[in-house]
């Protein structure tokens, strides 16, 4: 018998099964692309193409919509402080949680899991219950019209998530690698910054991706620290330009779709390291 007989045939799945799988991945991403294309269009065309022509192209293309949200001082701004506030925040919860992870998953303590559980009970508590005494408490510190009013309590909420990810990645670490750095005169914190972090390295960037998109997309937040429009972040901009100008739709959909851009890309950037790094993390798990 040929060494090409012997082998096995790869298993197929079945076609009926294979086609509704493809039919759902086709209506999904069609609930999907089909509002943004909308968007893209509707951003071409005038009030008056939307009423009577409201889902076919532009006829004439208007790219004035554009235009003029590009050049406004107010978008960039808006994408500054965005963009500020998200790695300030990113960079904030990532290095505390990695060092709490590490408590949790290389030292064994008296009430350990007690403590670990409290702040995994963090994942059950809604943002939008503490924000009256989250306000509160920013007023009397002095910190509305602050990024740090926002930054801070950001990374609050993100500490849970980031401690659970990266505590079950650093206990996937063999024992044998921490004995063997202690042995040639590695401390503690050296084993964590010089060997543990560098390992570990799709958890961080797992991690520094939620971090920044969920900071990227808050609005009640800064909506609620900030009085001061030099320090709207792009939500809050979405917002406050739709309110002023509700009578302009085709504008209001430039603005939109134009500040979907800054996520979509740092997404397409990131997707591959975040889903990586998830699946790496349940198969190790």
């Amino acid at each position: 018998m040929s060494a090409h007989a012997r082998v096995a045939p790869a298993r197929r799945r079945p076609w009926p099964k294979s086609v509704a799988m493809h039919l759902v991945v086709v209506v999904i991403g069609t609930f999907i692309l089909v509002p943004i294309a909308y968007g893209v269009l509707s951003g071409f065309k005038t009030n008056s193409q939307l009423s009577t022509n409201p889902f076919g192209l532009p006829a004439p293309w208007v790219p004035s919509n554009y235009t003029d949200v590009l050049a406004a001082g107010e978008f960039w701004r808006q994408i500054g402080n965005s963009t500020l506030i998200a790695l300030a925040t990113a960079l904030l919860v990532v290095g505390v949680s990695a060092m709490a992870a590490y408590v949790f998953a290389r030292y064994a303590f008296r009430g350990r899991e007690a403590v670990f559980m409290f702040f995994a009970t963090g994942l059950m508590f809604p943002f939008a219950v503490a924000i009256l005494p989250l306000f509160v408490l920013l007023r009397t510190l002095g910190l509305l019209d602050n990024p740090l009013g926002v930054i801070l309590p950001q990374a609050a909420f993100g500490l849970p998530l980031t401690i659970i990810i990266l505590r079950q990645f650093f206990r996937t670490v063999p024992g044998e690698i921490e004995e063997a750095a202690t042995l040639d005169g590695c401390s503690a914190f050296g084993f964590f910054w010089r060997i543990l972090l560098p390992m570990a390295r799709p958890a961080i960037a797992t991690v520094s991706v939620l971090a920044v998109v969920n900071s990227w997309n808050n609005f009640m937040l800064p909506l609620v620290v900030f009085n001061d429009p030099s320090w709207w972040t792009l939500p809050v901009g979405v917002q406050q330009f739709s309110g002023q100008y509700s009578s302009d739709t085709a504008r209001i959909l430039a603005y939109v779709v134009l500040a979907m851009i800054p996520a979509l890309a740092f997404y397409s950037v990131a997707e591959r390291q975040l889903i990586g790094g998830l699946a790496a993390g349940a198969t190790k798990g």
